[in-house]
């Protein structure tokens, strides 16, 4: 197992330089970055961002002074000073070849030197923290909820298939899959956050805005009260998919010969299905783990997080992209794929566990 380890931590390098060498190609192609983004505010509308970043309009010209290096370069740049614009190539690192550019940012990333963002004072670690609270907090419930209702109701299903029960509870699963979570979080608020007809719960954050002032009950209150329905919109799609996973998985295991001779020696149905069945029927649960995983803490959800006005990684990496918000589009990139390959081997150490049968070591990776 440790040869095995190895390996899969080796493959961890080629496989995170694969994936933000591809990142890296596909950005340098697509049109619209930080420069051009600050261009188009400087002769548009502008703000405050705007601003900071032109030294608060020192630096611009309204000549024809604009080189056709430049003119050719960025769309839009014409009236500005030729020497801003190199300024603002070097605030972004644009000055240097592209791949100088990727060998300094991997060279940063492996130190875990992720830098700052371009249109906020604030290091890209700083604000990916600033935004853990409202993800972490919807991913862990999310995934708790989901495994603690989803598998025994799939166990349920599974013992009595074909039933009432199981008839009527694959129909609301299947209507519950079907239905769009962010269009059923537009239900909840209608009828229950002040919409037409109740108002029972909060719109907005995840917290109140007197929560350092509250108990610590209160303050747990206050947290959940908060979080009921963007966890009830968001659950949807994975309380259906575990749930007819675990019943499918156990359908299949129940059939098999070792069960038969299980109930022949005059074992009890419980002991049967939980001692013999569940760890293998469970393995398959264990593979999906990892991305349900990284999908519930890391990925966020933009819609839910925007209908309920919650400031998570969902709408950081949505305003990361249209910004043009380089480093925190990488860092982001790098971090989760990181973590998703480690818990992915993570995985495969859960199955031996789980099935000793199982030995890794004789397979190639």
């Amino acid at each position: 197992m440790g040869a095995y380890i190895l390996r899969r931590l080796l493959l961890i390098i080629p496989t995170i330089l694969g994936i933000m060498a591809i990142s890296f190609a596909v950005v340098q192609f697509a049109p619209g970055g930080p420069v051009e983004q600050v261009i188009a505010e400087l002769t548009g509308q502008g703000d405050s961002t705007t601003e900071r970043l032109a030294g608060g309009g020192d630096n611009l010209s309204t000549d024809d002074g604009l080189d056709g290096e430049f003119s050719a370069k960025y769309r839009g740049a014409q009236g500005l000073d030729p020497e801003f614009i190199a300024q603002l190539e070097k605030q972004f690192g644009f000055d240097k070849p592209a791949l100088q550019r990727f060998g300094i940012m991997l060279w940063n990333y492996v130190r875990f030197d992720f830098g700052e963002s371009y249109f906020r004072d604030i290091t890209v670690i700083d604000l990916i923290i600033e935004k853990m609270p409202v993800s972490i907090s919807l991913g862990f419930w999310i995934l708790i909820l989901s495994y603690i209702i989803s598998i025994p109701l799939g166990i349920k299903k599974a013992v009595s298939d074909g039933s009432r029960f199981d008839v009527w509870t694959s129909g609301i699963i299947i209507v519950a899959y079907a239905v769009p979570g962010f269009l059923f979080g537009i239900l909840l608020i209608v009828v229950f956050a002040g919409g037409s007809f109740l108002d029972w719960f909060p719109l907005r954050g995840l917290v109140s805005e007197n929560f350092d002032e509250l108990n610590w009950f209160e303050k747990i209150i206050d947290y959940f009260w908060h979080l009921t329905l963007p966890l009830i919109a968001l659950s949807l799609a994975a309380f259906a998919t575990t749930t007819l996973l675990t019943k499918n998985s156990f359908i299949d295991e129940i059939g098999k010969q070792y069960v038969v001779t299980a109930r022949a020696k005059g074992l009890a149905e419980r002991q049967v299905l939980y001692k013999h069945v569940f760890r293998n029927a469970m393995l398959i649960i264990i593979a999906g783990f990892p991305g349900a995983f990284i999908t519930a803490f890391f990925s966020g959800s933009l819609l839910i997080e925007t209908i309920f006005s919650l400031d998570g990684l969902g709408r950081l990496g949505f305003e990361s992209i249209v910004k043009r918000d380089y480093p925190v589009v990488f860092a982001t990139l790098y971090i989760f794929s990181l973590m998703g390959l480690l818990i992915g081997l993570l995985s495969d150490l859960v199955y031996t566990w789980v099935d000793p049968r199982i030995d890794f070591e004789r397979r190639d990776v």
